[in-house]
């Protein structure tokens, strides 16, 4: 068992440990939330719950990601992962419409709420919000566990939200706080799921990483020796620290061109943590596209 395999193996394990955690505790929060008439309760809870598919998509993705290379998806199933990351963002964003449409039924109608109660749930659930938090980071930072991280952190954010609606409700009789602070919680929440959804189609659109430069590729690559431009230059992410290149590079001479494709090879793992590349050597060829752009060295 080599490295990679070794933290993916553990990540595994403390993902099926939050999964646990999580659901056992939405249930909870949920009931209590029913009992106590608490909406930031009732929409932590469905949070805690769309973790809790988060988390099950993250397992499954990880594990359909890791199968090997077939006659039909020569890549493997890499895309797994961001496919995954992709649904996580999707049903958090249902979950955030929901919490906004709940809370402007509260704000015109507003329902009464034990406060008490709802200090004491939300400070449990603060508790285990941290805890699963932990556990997922120790895992292999992926776009995917990334994904599934943000609805912890987001049900974090509504523990917090709920203890001070419960705090305000209890001392003050004040029941907008309730709808408000789920409002609030859910405006937080939407702006970091934006971002992983946007991470999410930019990789699956072929985007080139947003690390990344692909003019600054293009200049490392054609100041390699021997070789005169590079043209038809694609670079983009298979999957969470996986990038792909592919490129025609116009020599000098086709002699060379084992010496350059090592060297190529060599410069692009270093300076860029490029190592999937595929290259084809050319010897005063035009670009096959009429876009394409052709980058000479400097």
């Amino acid at each position: 068992m080599n490295l990679h395999d070794f933290h993916s193996r553990g990540a595994n394990q403390s993902i099926r440990w939050a999964l646990l955690i999580t659901i056992s505790f939405a249930v909870a929060e949920a009931a209590g939330g029913w009992w106590s008439g608490s909406l930031a309760l009732l929409s932590d809870a469905g949070h805690m719950f769309s973790d809790s598919v988060a988390l099950g998509l993250t397992v499954l993705a990880g594990w359909i990601a890791k199968h090997p290379p077939t006659r039909r998806h020569t890549y493997g199933l890499l895309r797994a992962e961001i496919m995954g990351a992709l649904v996580n963002s999707l049903i958090m964003l249902l979950v955030i419409l929901f919490i906004a449409v709940e809370a402007v039924s509260r704000l015109r109608q507003p329902q009464p709420v034990a406060g008490a109660a709802v200090m004491v749930i939300a400070a449990a659930g603060i508790i285990i919000n941290i805890f699963v938090v932990l556990l997922l980071s120790r895992g292999e930072q992926t776009l995917n566990s990334r994904a599934a991280q943000l609805h912890v952190v987001g049900d974090l954010f509504g523990s917090v939200a709920a203890l001070i609606s419960g705090a305000v409700i209890y001392y003050t009789g004040w029941l907008p706080a309730d709808p408000i602070l789920s409002l609030a919680v859910a405006a937080l929440i939407l702006y970091s799921t934006f971002r992983v959804l946007r991470e999410a189609l930019h990789v699956l659109m072929e985007g080139v990483p947003r690390n990344l430069q692909i003019e600054s590729v293009g200049q490392e690559m054609a100041h390699i020796d021997g070789v005169r431009s590079v043209h038809d230059l694609h670079i983009w992410t298979l999957t969470s620290g996986r990038i792909a290149l592919s490129a025609h590079l116009e020599v000098r001479a086709l002699d060379a061109w084992p010496t350059i494709l090592e060297a190529t090879q060599i410069m692009l793992h270093r300076k860029f943590d490029i190592d999937h590349v595929t290259l084809q050597p050319e010897v005063r060829r035009q670009p096959r596209y009429a876009g394409s752009i052709r980058i000479y060295p400097k």
